[in-house]
């Protein structure tokens, strides 16, 4: 005989994790075979968001998560040389004080990045409309620099962050309604390139030459269409990669050198954009 309910007894299968529905039971979302389901998730949530959020299409800008802006960069500088004035047998100290004179000189960049962000914003995002909007990684360096300059027209911005084994937070500029994060590397490229226009990329390392190349790949395939690149820093780029080189191999050709344009300055890399698509947004 089962005996009467007690509204107040405890019920071990209440107590079950089985007894969790599956869209809150987060342990058993997190289960191997559960991936496909985590990575639709991770495509859709962010295309629900940006939807909502009115945005029509985005500039993509790339960099080096280490390069700081002049000041900051300055005052490493001086810290790098002191110590290596104090231990000049130290010749890890010599090293850090030459790679410090470097990033100094790179450091431009987070200011033509911050400009670059401010005109596209103020140019594109008007009488409430979302054309253009900067789209970065999320992290430091130049990413910070290109959603600080959308911050300073109090413009709407993106940032697609990832989950590293390190630490990693979103900078302050991004626009919290647009501040992402991802699991998976793959899901975060194809939000990249969704709704992009243009790929604007600085001086950086891995991960800018990953995201670059791939774009180049894309576009080169045909898999991707109307997305204009543009390199900014036109010495560093050809100093990184010896382009003819590739071409006297026959392993690109010619006309593959058309895939991208050099730019200087934030309006050169506006101007190239504008110039591609026709028309000034507005």
């Amino acid at each position: 005989m089962i005996p009467p309910s007690d509204p107040d007894s405890i019920n071990p299968a209440e107590d079950s994790s089985s007894y969790i529905p599956a869209d809150r039971d987060t342990e058993f979302l997190q289960r191997e075979e559960l991936r496909p389901i985590r990575i639709g998730l991770e495509l859709l949530k962010p295309e629900l968001i940006q939807h909502e959020q009115g945005i029509r299409s985005t500039i993509v800008v790339f960099g080096s998560a280490r390069l700081q802006e002049p000041a900051a960069a300055r005052e490493t500088l001086r810290l790098r040389e002191e110590e290596a004035a104090r231990s000049p047998a130290d010749h890890r100290c010599r090293q850090q004080a030459a790679i410090a004179r470097r990033q100094l000189d790179l450091s431009k960049y987070y200011d033509v990045a911050r400009e670059f962000s401010r005109l596209v914003s103020s140019t594109c995002q008007t009488d409430g409309r979302c054309d253009y909007v900067v789209i970065t990684g999320g992290g430091p360096g130049i990413m910070e620099a290109a959603n600080r300059g959308a911050a300073d027209v109090k413009a709407k911005s993106i940032g697609l962050n990832i989950t590293l084994f390190h630490e990693q937070r979103p900078n302050p500029y991004i626009t919290p309604e647009l501040c992402f994060q991802f699991r998976y590397f793959a899901i975060r490229k194809m939000h990249f390139l969704i709704r992009a226009k243009a790929l604007v990329a600085f001086p950086g390392g891995f991960g800018t030459l990953d995201e670059l190349f791939e774009t180049l790949t894309l576009v080169q395939t045909g898999k991707v269409q109307d997305v204009v690149i543009v390199l900014v820093g036109q010495a560093f780029w050809e100093r990184l990669i010896n382009w003819q080189m590739l071409i006297e191999d026959g392993l690109i050709g010619q006309d593959d050198l058309r895939l991208f344009h050099y730019a200087e300055t934030a309006q050169e890399a506006w101007e190239l954009i504008v110039r591609y698509h026709g028309v000034t947004p507005s």
